[in-house]
C-alpha cells in the first residue's frame, strides 16, 4: 500500500540539492506562508537547498470558536500540557522526512524549520527523532516537552544545532515562552543560538539575514 502524504509546496534548486529544509507554518496559515522568504535568504549557488513546505491538516480550533483552520494541533484553554492533534501531525511530518530519505537524502542533511505552531512541531520532532538530523530552526515558538529532555529517546540529536528567534513584542506567544524554552534546552546541554528582535509575532529582515547565515554555517559544516 502506497503512503499518502500531506500536500506540500516544494522548491527545488537548479542543481541537485545538498540538503532539504522542511519548513512548517503557523496556525491558520498554509505551506505558501514562508515561500516568499526563500529568495530573501540570498543563499549562495554552491549551497543548493530543497525546501518543502507542508500544508497542515484542517481541524476545529478552540481559539477560533471551533471553526476549522489549518493547524498542527489545537491548544484548548483547559488542556494543560495536552496539545490535541500534535502526535498525529508528528507522524505526517515523519512520513515526509522518510520520503526524503527514501529519495536519497541522508537524514543528517535534513533540517526542520518552523514558525509558531510549526516551531513547536520542529522542536518536538527533531529533538526526539531516532536518526541524526541537520538542525532545528525555531521561530517565535516554544518547547512542548521539556520533561523529556535528556532521555534516551533524544540521544540521536543531543548535539543538534538549534537557532531560536523571537519578537520582543510578541502578543500571541510571549517571548517569555521562547526564553524559558531555550533556557531548558541549554540546561539540558543543547547548543542553542538565541536572537530577539523589536517586533511582534512575525519575522523581520534582520532575522532573515541571521537565518541565512545560520543555514549556511550549519549545512556547509555538515556536508
Amino acid at each position: 500500500m502506497l503512503a499518502t502524504f500531506i500536500p506540500t509546496v516544494e522548491l527545488d534548486p537548479p542543481s541537485n540539492p545538498v540538503a532539504v529544509v522542511i519548513w512548517l507554518h503557523g496556525l491558520g496559515a498554509d505551506g505558501h506562508d514562508f515561500e516568499p522568504v526563500i529568495p530573501m535568504l540570498k543563499l549562495p549557488q554552491e549551497l543548493p537547498l530543497r525546501f518543502v513546505f507542508p500544508h497542515a491538516p484542517e481541524m476545529p480550533i478552540s481559539a477560533f470558536g471551533g471553526q476549522r483552520a489549518r493547524a498542527w494541533f489545537d491548544f484548548p484553554p483547559a488542556s494543560g500540557s495536552e496539545l490535541p492533534g500534535l502526535e498525529a501531525s508528528v507522524l505526517k511530518i515523519r512520513d515526509l522526512i522518510q520520503r526524503e530519505i527514501d529519495n536519497g537524502m541522508p537524514p543528517e542533511r535534513i533540517l526542520l524549520a518552523g514558525f509558531s505552531q510549526g516551531g513547536v512541531m520542529a522542536l518536538h520532532i527533531a529533538l526526539f527523532y531516532p536518526k541524526r538530523l541537520a538542525g532545528i530552526l525555531a521561530l517565535s515558538t516554544f518547547l512542548a516537552d521539556k520533561d523529556k529532555l535528556g532521555s534516551l529517546e533524544a540521544a540521536a540529536n543531543r548535539d543538534i544545532p538549534i537557532l531560536m528567534c523571537h519578537g520582543q513584542q510578541d502578543e500571541v506567544l510571549p517571548m517569555s515562552l521562547g526564553r524559558s524554552s531555550q533556557e531548558a534546552l541549554r540546561q539540558s546541554g543543547y547548543a542553542v543560538e538565541w536572537f530577539e528582535y523589536p517586533m511582534g509575532h512575525e519575522i523581520c529582515i534582520e532575522e532573515v539575514r541571521e537565518i541565512s547565515r545560520w543555514l549556511q554555517e550549519v549545512l556547509c559544516q555538515s556536508e
